[in-house]
């Protein structure tokens, strides 16, 4: 590849991870404390591709020009093909106008789902007063496949995610990520009861309703049923994943 190629190639790649960065886009591959060090990676690629394309034209102005175009032969009679090597550019583009979604029920389908297991000596405080409790998907599921004292028992609970559907199966998932989207891992909620309608896959919910106990197991993946009580449609959050 020639220089100019990869000159441009890291200007247009430091670009994409500022745009991303800038724009809420990193938030469908990395948590948002690594903002900072995409920011700055991007950064540092614009800078390096910038001083390289202007020191080489400081070096071509400096010097007569020794043979044809570039990509064709030049004076040292060696022949340098250069058009193939602009189709790595095609990626980079792609970066700029057809942004990845972020993972959804494809991944729920394909990753095993769990709830994150706490420590042996871990506890699980009462949750708070009131008629309808907002809780993560995480905290939900972990609760309903590790709390012995049935802290989730007759209260009614307020959980956002998307649809996923198996088989016959409603399921509300959050994809759960440690670092970026590479290591994420779905927490999945089985929707019951007549308010339980069927919404395509992806779709965004705020569902309120009640644990059923006893049913998230290893056997299920630590899937616990849920007796919907209301759902309604939400946009998705632009932060998609839960830590």
């Amino acid at each position: 590849m020639r220089r100019e190629t990869q000159n441009v190639l890291l200007v247009l790649l430091g670009g994409a991870l500022v745009k991303i960065a800038l724009n809420g886009d990193y938030l469908r591959y990395v948590k948002p404390a690594q903002q900072p060090w995409v920011l700055a990676g991007g950064a540092v690629m614009l800078a390096l591709g910038a001083v390289a394309i202007v020191r080489d034209i400081v070096t071509a102005r400096a010097r007569p020009l020794s043979g044809t175009v570039s990509g064709h032969v030049t004076g040292d009679g060696h022949h340098h093909p250069a058009r193939s090597a602009w189709l790595l550019v095609l990626p980079v583009l792609a970066v700029y106008l057809i942004a990845p979604p972020a993972l959804g029920s494809d991944s729920v389908m394909r990753t095993e789902s769990r709830a994150p297991a706490p420590q042996a000596t871990a506890s699980f405080p009462p949750l708070p007063p009131g008629n309808v409790v907002p809780l993560s998907m995480t905290e939900f599921v972990t609760r309903a496949g590790w709390d012995g004292t049935g802290s989730l028992n007759g209260r009614a609970v307020s959980l956002t995610g998307f649809v996923s559907h198996n088989g016959n199966s409603e399921l509300l998932a959050r994809m759960v990520i440690t670092c970026c989207a590479a290591d994420a891992f779905p927490v999945t909620v089985r929707l019951t009861g007549a308010e339980s309608a069927n919404y395509p896959n992806d779709t965004w919910l705020q569902v309120t309703g009640q644990a059923v106990p006893g049913t998230a197991t290893r056997a299920n993946n630590y899937t616990p049923d849920l007796t919907v009580i209301g759902v309604h449609r939400v946009p998705a959050p632009q932060d998609p994943y839960e830590e």
